[in-house]
């Protein structure tokens, strides 16, 4: 049987499992909260959910256009270099549009459809001819962010086309998510792979990209306040991408994600973390999240309880979760995350000494598996 067919059959397989979990089962899964939980369907990638104050969660990622037909023909198009692009036969499904929905409890989603896209980003404005040399079917906008400041939204995100390197920071002039849109941040982005934002307690914003860079940015938004720094684990470098920063308790706390073998594309996606008692370090060793969670948003729900954005990423269709804790998946990228939104439930504690523990609490996440090449205690 032929690798497309495959992956329709595994979508129909999925689709049939996942459609007898109704809301009744979801909601008492997610009282619980020590199991995973598949949101919503739907091809994405990177996941990001932010809950703000007016008492939405809000999700976005790397997506389609909208009702792109390779949603349905070819469920698990990766489609990210020469080498998948061989294996699937199609270029990539990825489009230039952020993609926003949003939900008061985490399980009912409603679109807010799609406020930004790259034709009116800033490249577009400083580089048109660039965008004028490829069409719009191959122009890509990965790994979005947004934020809810002062009555304006923020987007950032990456995006290798139609100019490369080109992230942007997007700012709307007033409360509509759809812009228009200002870019304060100008050429400062360029280069920027996986740009994350985060606020510190005094007020401060900064930016991180990379693996990993963060330096803060001006009040307004308009530049970087001070030479980029790198932050890494003292033991090795947090891996390669989705890198992010929480305070937890007294501890500034860096994730970043890594295949668990070091090698791209072979394992699991796994999500990684190290803590500093300030926020350009020095960071301890690295630490495990969990399996398959690899550039996901670990996040807060309304009760405080913390929770981890997960998705397919994979060469091959899901495998069985029935004993994965044991599998070695290093022949190639897997994961036993359907195409769609899941977040993981992750126990998050405030040790006597204050460092922090994080740990995926549904055992298929919870622990590394045969592949891991790092050592944990």
């Amino acid at each position: 049987m032929n690798i497309k067919k495959q992956v329709v059959l595994a979508l129909f397989g999925g689709a049939l499992a996942l459609s007898g979990c109704g809301q009744h089962s979801k909601k008492a899964i997610f009282e619980q909260h020590d199991e995973a939980i598949y949101l919503k369907e739907g091809w994405i990638r990177d996941p990001y959910i932010y809950l703000d104050n007016d008492g939405y969660y809000y999700l976005t990622g790397t997506t389609p256009l909208p009702d792109d037909p390779r949603e349905e023909t070819e469920p698990y198009n990766t489609g990210l270099d020469a080498q998948n692009r061989e294996l699937f036969g199609t270029p990539s499904i990825v489009g230039h549009k952020i993609r926003v929905w949003r939900s008061a409890d985490l399980l009912n989603w409603e679109s807010l459809g799609e406020p930004f896209d790259l034709a009116e980003g800033y490249w577009a404005k400083k580089m048109p001819d660039k965008l004028n040399e490829k069409p719009a079917s191959d122009w890509r906008l990965w790994a979005p962010e947004l934020y809810h400041v002062d009555g304006k939204w923020i987007y950032v995100h990456t995006s290798p086309d139609p100019v490369k390197g080109g992230a942007n920071l997007a700012v709307s002039e007033g409360e509509d998510m759809s812009g228009p849109f200002s870019f304060p941040m100008g050429d400062d982005m360029r280069n920027k792979h996986d740009p994350s934002l985060f606020k510190d307690d005094d007020g401060t914003w900064y930016l991180l990209w990379g693996n990993t860079f963060i330096a803060p940015i001006q009040p307004d938004f308009s530049g970087l306040a001070a030479e980029p720094k790198r932050i890494d684990p003292s033991d090795r470098v947090i891996g390669h991408e989705g890198a992010t920063l929480r305070k937890i308790g007294d501890k500034y706390v860096h994730f970043g994600t890594a295949w668990s073998t070091d090698k791209m594309r072979k394992g699991s996606y796994n999500l990684y973390y190290c803590t500093a008692d300030n926020i350009t370090g020095p960071y301890g060793p690295r630490k495990f999240v969990g399996r398959f969670l690899g550039h996901g948003t670990p996040f807060q729900d309304k009760e405080g309880r913390w929770w981890c954005t997960a998705f397919y990423n994979g060469n091959v269709p899901p495998v069985d979760k029935e004993g994965v804790q044991n599998k070695d998946l290093g022949q190639t990228a897997q994961t036993i995350n359907e195409q769609g939104t899941t977040i993981v439930p992750l126990e998050v504690k405030v040790l006597d000494d204050g460092e922090i523990y994080i740990r995926a609490l549904d055992p298929d996440y919870a622990q590394p598996g045969p592949d891991e090449a790092q050592q944990f205690e």
